[in-house]
């Protein structure tokens, strides 16, 4: 299928905006299925608001980015495998409008990576790391099926 890769460590980059107006497949470029459709109507936001709806955790980076990976690492040693979308720099303005923290509270687009657990934005990695060490991590995990204990 165009626009969807696999790479190594179950990372699949999906592009967005499909140049082609192929019709819908859900299988990667080795054959083998996964469960990420496309389907070429859906605009990009709507593509990524789907996206988090359906994936109890989902991080949206950038390419090669050394914060998803250690995202991951700490997820996994949890025993959660999130979902890893790598977006395109003309892709990151379609997240999902989030509030701010500064003074304003006017929404913005959050920077990449971008964790969401249960279709909820956490943050980065700074903001993930502090709910694992304030132990609200796991039950939020737990909350949304991501982890069984």
């Amino acid at each position: 299928m165009q626009g969807l890769r696999r790479y190594q460590n179950d990372i699949v980059q999906l592009d967005l905006n499909p140049t082609s107006s192929s019709p819908s497949s859900s299988s990667t470029m080795t054959g083998a299925p996964t469960n990420l459709s496309i389907d070429g109507e859906e605009s990009t936001e709507t593509k990524i608001q789907r996206l988090i709806s359906e994936h109890p955790v989902i991080i949206f980076s950038r390419s090669s980015c050394c914060m998803c990976h250690v995202m991951r690492k700490l997820l996994a040693t949890i025993g959660v495998h999130p979902t890893v979308i790598e977006l395109e720099d003309h892709e990151i303005s379609a997240l999902p409008p989030t509030a701010s923290n500064d003074s304003h509270d006017s929404p913005r687009n959050p920077a990449p990576p971008a964790v969401f657990i249960g279709g909820t934005y956490v943050g980065g990695l700074d903001s993930l790391f502090a709910l694992h060490l304030s132990g609200h991590l796991v039950p939020k995990l737990v909350e949304v099926g991501a982890l069984w204990v």
